[in-house]
């Protein structure tokens, strides 16, 4: 079987660098997908609240035969739940639909910095669950090197990770220095641009040097530039090739 690299994050926790992710797959479709993911080899599985399937991926998990402590999952905290207090029962709403007594990774799903709640206040609460051991390790997404600064200065934990939109045509450069400048682990969503790199010439071009497929030299550069990637398809071949 192909072998994951992990990477180690700034509290110890190792995470698979390629995991599987479940944006946009819908909740009836969910368990099937994410089971797929794991025969093939998959162990980390990447959802959200505001993605509604977070039941599915709970269900395929204890489907799997795989002991819990082998499958890497994340979910973030939906907008509307920004107050401390609703942080707090979000979560344990997420691990009621998850059906599991802890997660691996929790995350800000976005800074909202519009909003009157102080995103700060909202990494508190997460803190709070990071002690109680009900999240292995806590993180942002979407977080911007001037967000990312503040919850590290004012903060107690530092986040393990900040999601964030990477691509080919989309490097985000300056972000992912500012995670790195802070010990923060850089995952990227949209990795492949929603396939809208797939067609480009000189992606293509080593695709055909190299016998591969362009999903497969895209999700190949992120990996090779230290990137958490989790691309997402429903489409059982495409999901063994983006794991190959």
């Amino acid at each position: 079987m192909t072998s994951v690299p992990n990477i180690t994050l700034n509290n110890g926790i190792e995470i698979p660098q390629l995991g599987f992710g479940v944006y946009q797959v819908t909740p009836q479709d969910t368990k099937d997908a994410t089971l797929r993911a794991c025969e093939i080899g998959y162990r980390h599985i990447d959802t959200a609240q505001m993605y509604g399937n977070e039941k599915g991926v709970g269900e395929a998990v204890r489907e799997s035969g795989l002991d819990r402590a082998d499958v890497f999952v994340t979910s973030k905290l939906n907008n509307g739940f920004h107050q401390p207090d609703d942080a707090l029962k979000a979560f344990d709403t997420s691990l009621e639909s998850l059906g599991f007594d802890y997660l691996d990774l929790f995350l800000i799903h976005w800074p909202l910095p519009g909003i009157d709640v102080d995103f700060v206040d909202t990494w508190g609460a997460l803190e709070q669950i990071y002690a109680s051991g009900q999240a292995k390790s806590i993180g942002v997404s979407n977080f911007q090197p001037a967000h990312l600064r503040r919850v590290v200065q004012e903060g107690t934990v530092p986040p393990a990770v900040n999601q964030i939109e990477v691509h080919p045509y989309l490097t985000q450069d300056d972000v992912r220095a500012a995670n790195t400048e802070n010990g923060v682990a850089t995952e990227a969503w949209s990795p492949i641009a929603q396939g809208l790199v797939l067609d480009d010439p000189v992606i293509t071009s080593i695709a055909s040097t190299h016998g591969k497929t362009p999903a497969q030299v895209v999700l190949r550069w992120h990996l090779q530039r230290g990137d958490i990637v989790f691309p997402k398809s429903v489409t059982p071949e495409r999901v063994k090739e983006n794991f190959e």
